[in-house]
């Protein structure tokens, strides 16, 4: 059930990334524009799975962004099979857009979320 892997070592790296049945990529490793002005930092895939904003036991609306979130806040998982890696911010800060669709398979690296740190 796994579609990609990466793994890095401080010679190199290797990344396997498995096409969908109609060919397109299951992940990707492409850059996210910033707007101009401001310090941010992006929250990155920890490894590769199915990216969840919510819990998905959890029966709560889905929190709005823009939001603000410490740096031990959980804001998302990355689930592989029945097992969930939670997501913390890593900074403190506002928790400004989502760089991946809910339920996407991601890869390891692929960046989540962008935190708009304080000045």
């Amino acid at each position: 059930g796994v579609d990609g892997l990466e793994i890095s070592r401080p010679d190199g790296q290797l990344r396997i990334v498995v096409a969908g049945k109609d060919g397109t990529r299951l992940s990707s490793t492409g850059t996210t524009p910033r707007a101009p002005g401001f310090a941010s930092a992006i929250v990155k895939a920890p490894m590769a799975g199915h990216f969840c904003v919510e819990h998905p036991a959890t029966y709560a609306a889905p929190q709005n962004l823009p939001r603000s979130v410490s740096d031990a806040d959980i804001v998302g998982f990355v689930g592989v099979g029945h097992i969930l890696l939670p997501l913390r911010a890593g900074h403190s800060g506002v928790l400004t857009r989502l760089l991946a669709e809910p339920g996407a398979l991601v890869g390891f690296g692929d960046p989540l979320f962008e935190i708009e740190l304080p000045s």
